[in-house]
């Protein structure tokens, strides 16, 4: 279907291809997987959506029939085509995306609440991974957008959060949502989620961990983990790796819970706007930004 995009936000994965960390599969390229629209034609085939309604895109295609979509593991599927990163992205005015992945939104939410919906996805599905419970207490290590969307998502699950953050700004605002900034004698806690992807700070956060603890790590780097597995073994540590989120379950998940408006905004997050033509500045912005960078494409 083809889509009119109102807003694309910002995330690291786009800040490492637009610096030349990360090369996209050729030149020229479009950026972008966090976006909403509003459809304007749809083909033949598709049922249940209409011209005119808005939407945001689940910006990871995956294949529906190998062995680990068939399980409901579709994060990992071989064959995933990720929007910005192995086919073109969203940062367009307009994008034609597979029905499949296009979810449906309630009318007139903000668009900087939308945005936030599959960075917000990815927070979620790392802590449905974790099974963590409400009561419990965690660190979350680095404040970025992803690591603000977490405190987000743990506070509001009834989860007592501390983080960790070099960035004031991003400290504040991660306070703002109900964090509380992990005081320097802190250790021994159940629960690590490593968002920043900063060499050296996962191996911080497991020192950190409680016996039995539990780390889920989402930031990626390229350095090898600085952790011996007699530490991990002796320690008795479970490791997770979230990769993404699984379709469907997860986007639902998060846009039930949007829908509901017994959740905080996932807007509260967001620290500034661009328009198109000023694009430049924001991927300029989003690496020190107090919250997430988006641009507005209306």
């Amino acid at each position: 279907m083809l889509i009119r995009m109102r807003g694309t936000g910002l995330c690291g994965s786009d800040l490492a291809v637009h610096a030349g960390r990360r090369q996209p599969p050729r030149l020229p390229w479009i950026l972008g997987h966090e976006g909403t629209g509003r459809i304007v034609e749809l083909g033949d085939a598709v049922s249940g959506l209409r011209a005119g309604q808005d939407v945001v895109v689940e910006p990871d295609y995956c294949c529906l029939s190998c062995e680990p979509c068939l399980a409901g593991r579709t994060s990992a599927c071989g064959g995933r085509a990720a929007v910005g990163l192995t086919v073109p992205g969203l940062l367009s005015e307009y994008v034609v995306a597979p029905a499949a992945f296009v979810w449906p939104v309630a009318p007139r939410l903000p668009p900087e609440d939308l945005i936030c919906v599959e960075p917000a996805t990815v927070a979620r599905a790392a802590m449905r991974r974790s099974g963590i419970a409400p009561g419990q207490s965690c660190l979350v290590t680095g404040a970025g957008s992803q690591g603000l969307l977490l405190c987000q998502a743990l506070v509001e699950h009834g989860v007592t959060v501390f983080v960790q953050e070099p960035n004031e700004a991003r400290l504040d605002r991660a306070c703002s949502l109900g964090a509380t900034v992990l005081p320097p004698d802190r250790d021994g806690l159940p629960y690590l989620f490593e968002a920043s992807g900063a060499p050296g700070v996962a191996e911080e956060g497991l020192r950190r961990l409680a016996v039995q603890g539990t780390a889920v790590l989402i930031g990626m780097n390229t350095a090898p983990l600085g952790v011996s597995t007699r530490d991990l073994v002796a320690r008795q540590i479970t490791l997770i790796g979230s990769m993404i989120y699984d379709h469907p379950v997860d986007f639902a998940q998060t846009l039930r819970a949007l829908e509901s408006r017994t959740t905080p905004r996932l807007g509260a997050v967001v620290s500034d706007g661009y328009a198109l033509q000023d694009v430049q500045q924001a991927f300029a912005a989003a690496s020190t930004a107090a919250g997430k960078v988006w641009v507005d494409l209306s």
